[in-house]
């Protein structure tokens, strides 16, 4: 074999890596997907959000919840038996309102129980989502988000606070549509986390939880610990199984860049018992 053809073999095994580790990836997640719903009893549905970047530009694209996840979302819901439970792994910063909250009023109306896992974030959207399962699993350190609309980047609570500080004439056209936009858009919001709460802690409670979380209370990506989102009333649980956490392994950051800000032996390290000893 010549130094060429070293070359192409070289180069052939470098291109069809990338492939061959992200079948394996795909078929490790299937098949701890597949040991979790056995175990449970349940159907698994991931909702994962990466910041990907694009091998060739560099460029970041980050992930959010769209329409397609909702589609993806609902789709398999429909393929699943209306009692049997519903085991969703939630790890998002957020998305579209449209789309959370469509995934959210699927989830309310299963019939089988509905638990929510968040082993590290479930922000914005996926709060909202969250909001409507029966039972909400986290990590000691993992944490939810005010659901508070975002107009153009800009907190919705925020844009009205200044039409409303200002004297109509001398607030431009601009900043008073989007007030008005503003209103409505938390006012929906409001309302849809209500509903969601409702028959878990009243009419009452539900309301007030859902002003706390919807109105501008905090800033956007306020972290809710789960001590602070059982402090609220939340169906919370902090016993989170430790076949999630592996799942969780299973979706690293796609492509990195310099190498990682973070480096560890990624095996459980227990502390050593010595029994004291006498010379």
């Amino acid at each position: 074999m010549g130094l060429m053809d070293l070359f192409w073999l070289f180069f052939m095994v470098s291109a069809l890596q990338p492939v061959l580790q992200r079948r394996w990836l795909e078929a490790m997640r299937t098949r701890k997907i597949a040991q979790i719903e056995e175990k449970r009893g349940s159907r698994v549905i991931l909702l994962v959000h990466r910041q990907e970047t694009m091998s060739l530009l560099g460029f970041p694209l980050l992930r959010y919840i769209d329409v397609n996840d909702s589609e993806e979302v609902l789709r398999a819901i429909q393929l699943t038996d209306p009692k049997l439970p519903l085991d969703i792994v939630l790890h998002t910063p957020g998305g579209l309102v449209l789309a959370a909250l469509q995934i959210a009023r699927a989830i309310e109306a299963h019939e089988g129980k509905v638990t929510v896992f968040v082993p590290h974030y479930a922000m914005s959207g996926g709060t909202l989502i969250a909001l409507a399962a029966d039972e909400i699993v986290m990590c000691r350190h993992s944490v939810l988000g005010p659901i508070d609309p975002q107009l153009g980047g800009m907190p919705a609570a925020s844009i009205v606070k200044v039409a409303e500080s200002k004297p109509l004439a001398e607030v431009d056209d601009q900043t008073l549509v989007l007030a008005d936009v503003g209103r409505k858009a938390i006012a929906q919001v409001e309302a849809a986390a209500t509903a969601l709460l409702r028959d878990r802690m009243g009419e009452a409670r539900a309301r007030e939880v859902a002003a706390k979380l919807a109105t501008g209370t905090w800033t956007h990506d306020y972290p809710i610990s789960a001590e602070e989102a059982k402090a609220l009333g939340l169906p919370v649980s902090t016993e989170m199984p430790s076949e999630v956490l592996e799942l969780m392994t299973l979706y690293p950051q796609p492509v990195r860049r310099q190498g990682g800000g973070v480096e560890y032996l990624p095996i459980p390290r227990q502390r050593e018992s010595r029994a004291a000893t006498r010379p």
